[in-house]
């Protein structure tokens, strides 16, 4: 057993049949009001607690595990300088980062996700390590572990590379659970110097909107704005929906602008990616390419269709690379996918501007 490490009486081999949880917190109080809380759901098994980075990657060497509690602030190096390696480490473990820097609005929320974690957590003061904590985990855990059933995965269809007859002029990127992070690889694979508008809606509480705006502003390269009512759409912007309403696109004189709606979606999400879909498709036409990554449930789905149905075309996360294949995994599985990539083809087609034949 590892120096530090906190030993789960009897439950370190734990149970091949339920996901097995690895934690990281430097508190040996956390570590055990944590594990006991993870053992209460009866469906996860804690299958090791430790104290730093350090000894998480050395557990990792040798100990398989599916998902990993991650504090951040630690002895040593702190736990969003360790994530990448512990990541790669966790050779597809997900990653939840429980701690009292992801309060409401935090930027270190919006870092966590874009590095790669699966979701965050607030991690409250010892005193109140009550049962509304215990349900959260249980909550957020549930959710990252979701079963979905298995799907026939269809091909990628050919590419077009006929860009007067086969391109787009606007891109609408929809996400939510691990979509922050494949947003960042795809937009790494987009020039500055690209000319489309990007409209993204993420499912994130308004509180974090700007924070995630700056972030992408940083990694697209260029300016992106939280939405506003009549705002336009500019060439090379990019804009995010805010976490209050959804974005809608409408027609005008010198080209489109962004309404906001409130008005509740199918899915149940706000923001939702639907509106923003079928508005799109209403006003671009055959000229619109959708995207959708990693994220729960099916919404997209819908305004997807919509897409096809006008003309555009529509690109999904691939299984492999998504936290949760839900949102991609609905519009593939139900075949209006036209292609079906990792996040960086998924931008490295954006940038070629190329369109895949649907």
């Amino acid at each position: 057993m590892l120096r530090g490490s906190t030993k789960i009486s009897g439950r370190l081999a734990g149970s091949r049949d339920r996901p097995r949880i690895l934690i990281v917190d430097d508190s040996v109080v956390a570590r055990a009001v944590i594990a006991r809380a993870i053992d209460g759901t009866g469906r996860f098994v804690v299958a090791g607690a430790v104290p730093h980075a350090k000894a998480a990657l050395a557990f990792l060497a040798t100990q398989h595990v599916d998902g990993i509690l991650l504090d951040i602030e630690m002895p040593g190096v702190d736990g969003l300088t360790a994530l990448p390696d512990l990541i790669a480490a966790g050779e597809g473990a997900k990653v939840l980062v429980v701690s009292s820097a992801c309060s409401d609005g935090a930027a270190a929320t919006i870092e966590a996700l874009s590095l790669g974690a699966a979701d965050t957590l607030v991690k409250p003061d010892i005193g109140d390590f009550a049962g509304r904590f215990s349900a959260l985990l249980d909550e957020k855990l549930s959710r990252l572990f979701e079963t979905v059933p298995p799907a026939t995965t269809p091909s990628a269809r050919p590419i077009s590379t006929d860009r007067a007859a086969g391109g787009f002029d606007i891109v609408a990127i929809g996400a939510s659970t691990g979509g922050i992070h494949a947003l960042s690889q795809l937009l790494r694979e987009i020039p500055a110097s690209f000319p489309l508008p990007i409209l993204i809606t993420q499912h994130l509480p308004d509180s974090f909107m700007p924070y995630f705006a700056a972030q992408v502003a940083v990694l697209a390269g260029r300016p992106c704005e939280v939405a506003t009512d009549s705002m336009r759409i500019r060439p090379g912007r990019v804009i995010v929906a805010p976490g209050t309403a959804h974005i809608r696109v409408v027609s005008t004189s010198d080209g489109a602008a962004i309404r906001l709606s409130t008005e509740p979606a199918k899915s149940g999400c706000m923001p939702s990616v639907d509106p923003m879909f079928d508005s799109l498709a209403e006003v671009f036409g055959a000229r619109a390419l959708g995207i959708v990554l990693s994220g729960m449930g099916r919404d997209g789905s819908e305004g997807a269709q919509r897409i096809i149905d006008r003309g555009g075309s529509v690109v999904v996360q691939d299984q492999a690379s998504s936290v949760v294949w839900g949102m991609p995994g609905a519009i593939a599985t139900n075949g209006t996918a036209c292609a079906i990539m990792p996040p960086t083809e998924i931008g490295k087609l954006v940038a070629a501007r190329r369109r895949p034949g649907c």
